[in-house]
């Protein structure tokens, strides 16, 4: 079983997009986290645009990198740059992955526009987290 961190800037889109997709497509063969270097809260539209996707983040919470400092974790994954930039020091032998996706909460126009945003990004994260667990996880998927 391995230990999987998703960090964003505030843990309230991409982060928490992302923990639910490789929740799904992990399975039982990870345990997923997200944090931030700050907390926002989870962002409504983000629960909206993954719903209409099938997955479920309406219970996520908005957790701070720190909370997760006793955890051994084997991968890291940064989803912005401001995150991979500012992530306070984080003592831990894992694997490090950098994918900046853009922030859709900073997206302004109409509502249509802005929740367009949100799926855009959305399925970019989607594509990520189903190619990261396939090419990172596949040894442990043969062994199941």
């Amino acid at each position: 079983m391995k230990n999987i961190l998703i960090l964003c800037t505030g843990n309230s889109c991409r982060s928490q997009m992302a923990e639910g997709y490789f929740r799904f497509f992990a399975k039982s063969k990870a345990i997923i986290y997200s944090a931030g270097i700050e907390t926002h809260g989870v962002n409504p539209k983000a629960i909206q645009v993954m719903k209409e996707d099938g997955i479920d983040i309406s219970s996520h919470t908005s957790n701070h990198v720190n909370e997760y400092a006793h955890i051994d974790f084997d991968y890291i994954i940064t989803v912005c740059d401001n995150a991979k930039e500012n992530c306070p020091y984080f003592p831990s032998k894992a694997k490090k992955f950098h994918q900046n996706f853009p922030d859709p909460a900073k997206v302004r126009g109409s509502e249509e526009e802005i929740v367009q945003s949100f799926r855009k990004v959305r399925d970019m994260i989607k594509e990520y987290s189903q190619n990261f667990i396939e090419q990172n996880l596949e040894d442990i998927s043969k062994a199941i």
